[in-house]
């Protein structure tokens, strides 16, 4: 027994709701297109689970969230795929895949076939377990990574109203349920083993902005400090939190975030890995010309930085997936995927983006009393990297733009007095720099208060006219000799 299709989306997170609409907008036949997904549900934004889903009042519920109103487009509840022709294989888990055969089994015993396959199997939360500590299983110990965690968080917070919280990890998922669960009146320890919230991202200075907010708000941080066991109750629930230290925790509920892995285990040894995930050129093309990977699992090149990297946030599971099916369809038309790395999170009352790279040197800008600062990363003297916390949306467009035209940078103290107006004004007044080949990092040279007056033009061109009348005289002298 089987089903075949032209093309199939493995997967059902945020990557396949934005592949399906993309499959429409460039005319995909009803019939043609599969998602298949181990959810019960039709593809959804994930970034609402740890913000407003989570909220006591008016919380977020589907279908005010499916795909793709992220982005600002069309809502595409379970109503619309079946309005297209999409067939929506849901709460089907596929148990091995045949890239040469083009098949994949499903738990069911039913084999789904394809031309092209887009693989958008995202991650999986990493468990307590793999690090030696059990007790994952008790009802009120949480992860976040889709619907049915976040139900389970739900609950499990309504039973601890007034109660303790402990989250394990200082990332995204640990600073947002942190917030989260401070709004539903709970008492929140943050323990982590770094020496401040967002290594991956923040500077320290950046770090402590937030962690003192969050302070005020009555968190509690625990830092350069790790989980080493439970305190677990004749029922089989936690009841405390024991540090590698011996510090005792009472907690009432556990939620951790201690990172995530690619879900890649149907393709090993088919496809080639790399960085964690599956491999694929500016195409989002794998190893094997009629598979296709998107979103966290895939491992692509980033041409603003020349190397493959592989991005876990929603934005990059969004664009990879349109571009794949642009590379699917419309081949010849479709260049390599050029993508500007962004992050952003909304909690509280903040709310920041990231563009590019932290590498190199971070220099700081803005008022970090107030409401609005940031931090520019200069390497190799060219700008990598943005961060701004409470932009306009000009703002935040100018330090995206900004970044990926890599100014150079010469004067670091000025870049930090000026801030988002330097990134306003290489949008504005920027020019192309000339090629330099030797140079690692390129782009568009902006120096900084270096004004170019007009006896250097004139100077220029006195110089470019000799050189010209002594080529003319020397051409002539040799045709003579």
């Amino acid at each position: 027994m089987g089903r075949a299709f032209v093309y199939v989306i493995l997967g059902g997170g945020v990557a396949a709701g934005y592949a399906a609409l993309e499959f429409v907008k460039r005319g995909v036949s009803s019939g043609e297109l599969c998602i298949i997904s181990d959810e019960p549900f039709a593809p959804y934004e994930r970034p609402a689970l740890s913000k407003g889903y989570l909220l006591p009042e008016a919380p977020v519920r589907l279908p005010s969230f499916h795909t793709c109103v992220g982005a600002h487009e069309e809502r595409l509840a379970p109503k619309w795929y079946k309005e297209h022709g999409i067939e929506l294989v849901l709460g089907t888990r596929v148990k091995s895949a045949d890239v040469r055969r083009k098949t994949l089994l499903t738990a069911t015993g039913e084999t789904i076939s394809y031309k092209f396959l887009i693989i958008a199997t995202g991650a999986q939360a990493l468990k307590l377990e793999e690090f030696g500590v059990s007790g994952s299983d008790a009802e009120n110990i949480c992860y976040m990574r889709d619907l049915a965690d976040a139900n389970r968080i739900v609950d499990v917070i309504h039973s601890s109203t007034d109660g303790n919280a402990v989250v394990i990890g200082g990332g995204y998922i640990g600073m947002e349920c942190a917030a989260s669960l401070v709004i539903n009146k709970i008492n929140v320890t943050m323990v982590f083993p770094e020496v401040h919230c967002m290594p991956r991202l923040f500077t320290p200075k950046i770090a402590a902005y937030y962690e003192e907010y969050y302070m005020a708000k009555g968190v509690n941080f625990i830092k350069g400090n790790v989980l080493s066991s439970f305190g677990i109750d004749f029922n089989g629930k936690v009841t405390a939190v024991v540090l590698r230290d011996g510090t005792r925790l009472p907690a009432d509920m556990v939620i951790v975030g201690i990172g995530i892995r690619p879900n890649t285990s149907l393709f090993e040894g088919q496809l080639t890995l790399e960085k964690g995930g599956i491999k694929v050129n500016g195409m989002m093309q794998t190893s094997n010309s009629y598979v296709y990977a998107v979103g966290d699992v895939a491992a692509f090149p980033v041409k603003l930085f020349g190397e493959i990297r592989r991005l876990e946030h929603v934005d990059s599971a969004r664009k990879s997936a349109r571009h794949a099916v642009s590379a699917i369809m419309e081949p010849e038309k479709t260049g390599e995927f050029d993508y500007l790395p962004f992050f952003y999170s909304r909690v509280f009352a903040f709310s920041w983006q990231f563009y590019g790279d932290n590498a190199g040197e971070a220099i700081h800008f803005g008022d970090f009393s107030g409401s609005k600062f940031g931090a520019f990363w200069v390497c190799k003297s060219h700008l990598v990297g943005s961060f701004l916390e409470g932009g306009t949306k000009e703002e935040y467009e100018a330090i995206a733009r900004a970044t990926s035209l890599k100014p150079t940078i010469e004067d670091a103290a000025e870049l930090g007095r000026l801030g988002v107006d330097f990134a306003l004004a290489v949008c504005q007044k920027s020019v192309p720099a000339p090629p330099q080949p030797s140079e690692a990092v390129s782009g568009p040279c902006v120096i900084l208060e270096r004004p170019v007056y007009v006896w250097h033009v004139t100077a220029g061109v006195i110089v470019a006219a000799s050189v010209a009348a002594f080529a003319l005289w020397y051409g002539k002298k040799r045709r003579r000799w």
